[in-house]
């Protein structure tokens, strides 16, 4: 081939970026789920926050997969790998309370940015311009999980 020919993903960095896909789209629909079901306390203020927040993971999923495109990678979106291989902790049925949703939503965001950071290294060392993606979604998420966070969080004794 020629020395201008793509780039194309490892089967490694193919693997490290459906996880993230999985994860992100697992997060928005765990925030949708506390969206629709929160009940209490700043009502209003978290289920606007969770749209943001579901905004983003919506707006990366789809910037992940298209990525994965990019190097001729497959990206897998269905509920069924989704429900297989997300690493977010389970959400619950039902009604949930505004304090115990910012908790749940708050593990849930960190477990995704906690996997961007675990396959940061290898997709850096594989592909510098995809890592540059990761940055950015981890300053977003991680950004969220601290005003979602802030709700239930006391200030530190002096």
């Amino acid at each position: 081939m020629a020395d201008n020919a793509p780039f194309k993903a490892s089967h490694e960095l193919a693997e490290n970026l459906q996880s993230v896909v999985t994860d992100l789209i697992d997060l928005s629909l765990v925030g949708k789920q506390a969206h629709w079901n929160i009940l209490g306390t700043n009502f209003r203020d978290l289920h606007l926050n969770l749209d943001e927040v579901i905004d983003i993971a919506r707006e990366g999923a789809d910037d992940f997969a298209e990525r994965m495109r990019v190097l001729y990678a497959v990206p897998d979106g269905r509920a069924v790998v989704v429900a297989k291989e997300s690493s977010l902790p389970a959400f619950p049925e039902g009604e949930i309370s505004t304090h115990d949703a910012v908790d749940r939503i708050t593990d849930a965001i960190y477990a995704a940015t906690g996997t961007m950071r675990k396959i940061h290294d290898a997709v850096d060392a594989a592909d510098p311009t995809t890592a540059d993606i990761l940055h950015e979604y981890t300053q977003k998420l991680e950004q969220q999980a601290w005003f979602i966070s802030a709700e239930n969080r006391k200030p530190a004794a002096k």
